[in-house]
């Protein structure tokens, strides 16, 4: 596997400009002689099928779930960044640069960093035009929040509910193609691998989630835009369908999976209730805006927090990080969260919780004014918890959130497969070790409108590609191969349910390759998770046939990739001996228990190459340079 991240030479200011100039083009009528496959149809991948679209290419859309609208992107709630400066607060492009690298603990490449920063001014403009209904001020302008790791207030918002709002714009212009004839959407469908053929990646097996019929689609380029794999750890945010398959298909298929063990514990989350639960709930990262963050200074205080006087409370945030206050990174709140719960200062029911205080807000605000802010948050709060946020202080505890790491790709955002572009949060490129709040839908939307466009054309114009159809041998290699897997699955005829699997896997993952990491266990995990997944294959239960609706197959061969996929997070954790962003090794740490990189050692991009089934996979490290932003020990003090 060759490295090669093709980053345009010149000044930073330039490099993307320039790269557009350089790069060669499909003339309008071309465009309609070429297809194009896009899985995942959230922010990243709606964006991209219909701007390609729109460009006159024949676009096949995949999605999983019944309607593209219902992708995890709809669940984003806090806002979106961008630097538009229209807070005159000191903000600019090279500032929302220069916080991105820093929050990623420069483990990003500055390249893809700046570009992700030019392009979001014009995100902006691009939702604005499709009627996004972004919260204004006074004065006609549209409004802006803090989020955490900055400064200034550069986040675009709709309430709480921002992710759902720029995906209805996204779908739209999505449902627009379709209804031209110019996207094929195929709703209710899975990817269930990757077909390579010479060396370029020319299509997908699926499988009809409703007939249960495995077939194929050939094009001349496929994208992945699949999201995260944060289900691994069973409890997390994200919707109990996000996966990690397509990417690890495509990863047992030769594209390099890049900085696994990068993975996002959100720190304004619901907490855990009890074993019932499947899922948790996030409490969007805005609320830090206006909520004060405390716990009791008294350990094991479980007075109800009005009875406990201000003098009695530690605002541990604003305690530890004056600069910063409430508003530090997500991997450093949520650190100093579990340490407080840890040392015995936790609240609630199970100590596993801190408080989220909105007493002062609405005295300097008023009710009404932060009802306006975070009304929705508030009333899903109330109906989850019972608890009313407007009198008593919500409770939060950190969460599985986002994952940094994905598969590998270059400037370009293709991947160590010829024809395979992997956009949004399915690949590693943009956040480094921690992603800022807000950024995510900044880089799904980037991705799909602004620079897979540009890039994809440039492959088509200067790659021969050979005209395959369906008919060929690899695809049916391939399906027989899916074929197979599920009648194995099918076949075990066990004891044991496939929840109860990824439950005992996830509790695993989150007890030792979860907020925290330290050698023994993680050693201990990464001889544990393949005699688990042993016993998965002799001993789950999958009832039902492969040729009917059969939503227990489908959870079934999703966890067995959660199992292959965990011995890679937690060898990746092992391999990367520092800490650095959402990756916290215990055995290094400074004094103050923050983390500590290793510049000398690790200042590079961990990517794992597949050598097959019960083979130790490949390590290929790309080295990070940092020209603009100098490495320093992170401070939010």
């Amino acid at each position: 596997m060759k490295l090669d991240a093709k980053i345009p030479g010149g000044p930073i200011e330039t490099k993307w400009d320039r790269h557009r100039f350089d790069m060669k083009l499909v003339n309008p009528a071309n465009k309609r002689k070429f297809s194009v496959i896009v899985v995942g149809t959230g922010l990243a991948g709606a964006s991209a099928a219909a701007s390609m679209a729109e460009l006159g290419y024949q676009v096949s859309a995949f999605c999983f779930q019944d309607s593209p609208r219902r992708a995890h992107s709809i669940a984003a709630q806090g806002g979106i960044n961008a630097a538009k400066n229209y807070q005159n607060d000191g903000d600019s492009i090279w500032r929302l640069f220069y916080d991105t690298v820093k929050g990623g603990d420069y483990r990003a490449r500055e390249a893809n960093v700046y570009r992700l920063a030019q392009s979001s001014v014009q995100i902006i403009d691009q939702c604005v035009a499709q009627g996004v209904p972004f919260a204004r001020e006074y004065g006609g302008l549209l409004a802006n929040r803090s989020f955490g790791g900055a400064q200034v207030s550069r986040t675009f918002y709709a309430r709480g509910q921002t992710g759902q709002q720029l995906l209805l714009g996204a779908y739209q212009a999505l449902a627009r193609q379709i209804g031209l004839g110019r996207v094929t959407m195929h709703p209710r469908t899975e990817m269930l691998d990757l077909v390579v053929i010479d060396g370029q990646a020319r299509g997908i097996v699926v499988r009809d989630l409703v007939s249960g019929e495995i077939r194929s689609h050939a094009a001349d380029v496929v994208v992945l835009a699949t999201g995260g794999y944060s289900n691994i750890f069973y409890l997390s945010t994200n919707a109990k369908g996000c996966n990690v398959t397509a990417i690890w298909r495509a990863h047992r298929r030769g594209a390099g999976f890049a900085n696994p063990c990068f993975t996002q514990i959100h720190p304004t989350c619901i907490p855990v209730a009890g074993e019932h639960q499947s899922k948790l709930t996030l409490m969007s990262e805005s609320l830090r805006n206006d909520g004060r963050i405390w716990v009791p200074k008294k350990a094991g205080d479980s007075r109800p927090a009005d009875q406990i006087p201000d003098a009695e409370r530690d605002y541990y945030l604003e305690r530890r990080y004056p600069a910063f206050g409430n508003l530090v990174p997500r991997d450093v709140a949520s650190r100093a969260a579990k340490e407080r719960c840890d040392s015995g200062f936790g609240v609630g029911p199970t100590k596993l919780g801190v408080f989220l205080d909105f007493r002062d807000a609405i005295k300097r605000l008023s009710e009404p004014v932060v009802a306006d802010r975070y009304g929705n948050l508030f009333q899903m709060y109330e109906q989850i918890t019972g608890e009313n946020p407007y009198k008593v202080p919500m409770r939060i505890f950190p969460a599985p959130h986002y994952t940094m790491g994905g598969l590998w790709v270059d400037y370009n955002l293709m991947s160590t497969i010829p024809g395979l572009h992997v956009l949004g949060e399915a690949n590693f490129s943009d956040h480094g070790a921690n992603r800022l709040g807000a950024s995510a839908l900044m880089q799904g939307l980037a991705d799909g409108y602004f620079v897979i466009p540009y890039t994809i054309g440039h492959y088509l114009a200067s790659t021969p590609i050979p005209k395959v159809d369906t008919g060929h041998a690899e695809f049916k290699r391939v399906e027989a191969e899916a074929n197979a897997r599920n009648r194995s699955l099918l076949a075990i005829k066990g004891k044991r349910t496939v929840d109860s699997f990824h439950r005992e896997l996830g509790r695993l993952m989150w007890d030792n390759v979860g907020m925290s990491r330290n050698r023994a266990d993680l050693e201990k995990t990464l001889a544990r998770v393949p005699e688990l997944r042993e016993e998965f294959w002799k001993n789950v239960a999958v009832e039902g046939s492969a040729d009917d609706l059969n939503q227990s197959l489908e959870k079934a061969g999703r966890v067995a990739d959660f199992f292959e996929f965990g011995e890679l997070i937690t060898r990746d954790a092992l391999e990367r001996a520092e800490s650095c962003g959402g990756h916290f090794r215990e055995e290094f740490q400074t004094e103050d228990g923050e983390a500590r990189r290793d510049d000398e050692n690790f200042c590079h991009s961990t990517v794992w190459e597949w050598q097959g089934p019960g083979k130790a996979p490949v390590q290929h490290r790309e080295p990070l340079s940092f020209e603009y932003v100098k490495p320093s020990q992170r401070s939010y003090k």
